[in-house]
């Protein structure tokens, strides 16, 4: 019988070789509600790294994160914190390592304990800070990002030290970081100065998402990110759009008339320059992006080549705000200005410092009727994409493969994660992993945010598999 909970079946048998699956699925089994119940405690701190929520909240978020480390066997348990550039301290880290047995490679397990405000509480069909179960899912903001990443990793390492014991020699470092959803403003920091407190082998980045509710999915490329404004400009000041109308166009047309060169006729980003890619080893179907996206009967779907291209390896170009008279307060006037925020996503092998002046460039080429045209760039993200080839990525795509029991899709993400540039780039010998516990409805970010609670349970029994099999195997072709 199949439960919305998902038991682990107990008479697994597969070519595992010296990795105890089934000693470790009971183990993970046997634990399992205490694992939930913990997530549920996490998920009642509100611990909200931006500066206008708590900083208590935070605080206690780490401190809980911690307690939860020191009782899954950690001896070595430290919240850590650095500085941002204006010198206000960053959001506290959780650092917890078990140092490695000679011979044996070491494990970085990456998840972050902050998450994103609440919104606004009228959407949301249950408390957003009260786990609350409800069909086999667990609602609550962060229940799956990302609190579910880090009780994924401690109820692993609990179930394999348990199942191993005197046996598991490998190393393994837990790094829960407490302000990703702030935009890891003392994340290169951090990295700098605990440099070797962090090296590792392997970096398991659990923050990501499977292909489907019962189908996993090693992630194996991310975009990148460039952001910033630009405004149009064509009057010194405001003036009376009866009396001067009509021989000037006012800002917010000028304004729309260049957000409307971005894109082609068939809604491709149109910025000449850009990496673009129709190579995918598996599509979306246009029914399933359909539902997962909420688009509404009628409208087409953009761009050309494969939906799966166009979310993962092409780029995409949105407006996410604009700088205009609101309709409440607007007046008869000729608005002298105007200014939009732009986020565009890069395509795996983009250059951001590239695409950042190719699209500067093409505003200034496209400013029309002479505006004035004003472009300040903001953050930028590298693209990510991982050798699945690699020893570490293997015994990945075994695991999800072996707790799930159907292949794990190698699949790419629309988003990004720009921080797991600074891991490349301050650890360029390490294989990192981007996993996840989410699907496409956890709704992360939005109200009724929310976990498939079966597939989190096979999520703790993968990643106990691939520690399990790293420890008797290590890095070894």
């Amino acid at each position: 019988m199949t439960s919305t909970r998902g038991e682990i079946p107990q008479n697994k048998q597969s070519n595992s070789g010296d990795t105890p699956v089934e000693a470790l699925a009971a183990a993970v089994e046997a634990s399992f509600e205490t694992t939930l119940a913990s997530l549920k405690d996490l998920v009642g701190i509100p611990g909200i790294a931006w500066a206008s929520f708590d900083p208590r909240e935070l605080d206690r978020s780490a401190q809980a994160v911690a307690a939860l480390a020191t009782a899954a066997g950690m001896e070595e348990v430290r919240v850590l914190r650095c500085d941002k550039a204006d010198g206000t301290p960053g959001g506290p880290a959780v650092v917890a390592r078990r140092p490695a047995a000679v011979g044996k490679p070491t494990i970085l397990l990456y998840a972050h304990h902050d998450v994103q405000p609440p919104g606004d509480r009228a959407l949301w069909m249950s408390e957003p800070f009260v786990a609350e179960e409800r069909e086999g899912r667990l609602y609550g903001r962060g229940a799956a990002d990302d609190k579910a990443g880090i009780m994924a990793h401690l109820a692993a390492y609990a179930a394999v030290t348990e199942v191993l014991a005197d046996d598991f020699g490998l190393g393994v470092t837990f790094f829960f970081e407490g302000e990703e959803e702030a935009g890891s403003p003392t994340f290169r920091t951090f990295l700098e100065e605990h440099q070797e407190l962090l090296r590792a082998d392997v970096i398991v980045v659990a923050d990501s998402s499977n292909w489907k509710v019962g189908v996993p999915a090693l992630t194996t490329s991310l975009r990148g990110l460039v952001d910033g404004t630009f405004e149009v400009r064509v009057l010194d000041h405001a003036v009376h759009s009866g009396m001067f109308g009509g021989p000037v166009l006012d800002a917010p047309t000028l304004l729309s008339r260049l957000i409307a060169t971005l894109h082609d006729d068939e809604g491709n980003v149109a910025v000449p320059g850009l990496v673009s890619r129709d190579e995918v080893a598996v599509d979306v179907d246009e029914a399933d992006y359909r539902a997962d996206a909420s688009v509404l009967d009628g409208v087409r779907l953009a761009g050309s080549g494969t939906i799966a291209s166009r979310m993962w390896t092409k780029p995409a170009l949105s407006i996410i705000g604009m700088d205009v008279p609101a309709v409440d307060v607007a007046s008869n006037t000729l608005i002298p200005a105007a200014r939009a925020k732009f986020s565009m996503r890069l395509a795996p092998g983009q250059d951001p410092d590239a695409a950042m002046d190719a699209l500067r460039e093409h505003l200034e080429a496209n400013a029309p009727f002479g505006a004035k045209m004003t472009f300040t760039p903001g953050e930028r993200g590298t693209a990510f994409s991982t050798d699945t080839t690699s020893p570490a990525a293997r015994v990945a795509l075994w695991a999800l493969e072996e707790s799930w029991g159907v292949k794990a899709v190698e699949m790419g993400i629309g988003g990004s994660i720009p921080f797991i540039a600074d891991l490349v780039d301050i650890y360029p010998e390490a294989q990192i992993l981007v996993t996840g516990v989410e699907d496409p409805d956890s709704r992360a970010h939005s109200a009724n945010e929310s976990l498939h609670i079966g597939d989190f349970r096979h999520a703790v029994l993968a990643e106990a598999l691939m520690l399990a099999r790293l420890n008797s195997s290590g890095l070894g072709e």
